[in-house]
């Protein structure tokens, strides 16, 4: 059974401001402008996001990756706020190669701490952030011309049958198969999408697996959720079971990798508690 009273004491004492923030507007009813305020605080004078909004990295500079946790904050609380998203747009039509693909992270990154895993692949511009946040965008109902050119590029990679091997960039995709306004087209590639993440060995099918990994849960993250129907209900109550089952004696869940810090970590655990809470209550299990 999920400790509701222990998981919200750990976020209260243990969470950065967004995330305490993010927790009334899921479960207290609070204002989605304290969200956005919250949000503006990693805003850049160039429109795009740093300051270790995605923790693994410690750099204040604009990266895709704070980014698309921006436009992710901002889709929880279903705040689509153009005074962030239009200059967050502009800075990403900036950085975006030629054909509106953008990678994860710069070089900018090796000057200051970061886990060991954000290295020299996260400056490939690929579908990995490019297409999460197209999604995300359409999710938000927020139009703007890099969108449309990125989403040229995903469309491009995805008939082309240019799937990577990559399992984040598989659950990107997915993200924006999921919001993107062409129905037909997105129905069409989907499975094939979902048969290339199951068979990555980052992928955790079996909610036994030990280690870092992805899970159905991280496809379909709350009952709503439109791919919640390529798994089976046993698939999923397993997982859930396994994800009730993580909560820590502390109240929050942990995460399994090695972040850059001690505040790096808490600010994961922070993120990853709230969102196992949205998820076990979303599928009825708090």
């Amino acid at each position: 059974m999920t400790d509701i009273a222990n998981a919200q004491r750990f976020l209260m004492a243990e969470a950065r401001l967004l995330e305490r923030r993010l927790y009334q507007v899921c479960f207290s009813n609070g204002g989605a402008e304290a969200v956005i305020d919250a949000v503006r605080a990693y805003r850049n004078p160039d429109g795009g996001f740093g300051h270790g909004l995605e923790p693994d990295k410690r750099t204040p500079d604009s990266l895709p990756i704070d980014v698309e946790t921006a436009f992710q904050a901002l889709a929880a609380a279903g705040a689509a706020d153009p005074a962030l998203l239009g200059p967050a747009c502009d800075f990403l039509a900036r950085v975006a190669d030629e054909r509106g693909a953008v990678p994860l992270a710069f070089p900018v990154i090796e000057a200051y701490p970061r886990a060991g895993h954000w290295s020299e692949w996260t400056y490939e511009p690929g579908l990995n952030p490019t297409a999460g946040l197209v999604g995300l965008l359409y999710r938000l109902g927020f139009a703007h011309p890099w969108r449309e050119r990125a989403a040229g590029y995903c469309w491009d990679r995805l008939e082309a049958g240019a799937l990577p091997e990559e399992v984040h960039a598989l659950a990107e995709t997915l993200v924006f198969l999921e919001y993107a306004p062409d129905r037909d087209r997105a129905e069409r590639h989907a499975a094939a999408v979902l048969e290339r993440l199951v068979a990555s060995e980052m992928f955790h099918l079996d909610p036994a697996a030990s280690g870092y990994g992805l899970s159905p849960l991280v496809v379909a993250p709350a009952a709503g959720s439109r791919w919640r129907r390529l798994f089976t209900a046993e698939q999923l109550d397993g997982h859930l079971d396994r994800l009730a089952a993580d909560q820590q004696p502390d109240g929050g869940w942990p995460i399994t990798w090695e972040p850059p810090g001690v505040a790096a970590r808490q600010e994961w655990r922070g993120i990853v508690t709230l969102q196992a809470l949205r998820t076990l209550r979303s599928y009825g299990r708090a």
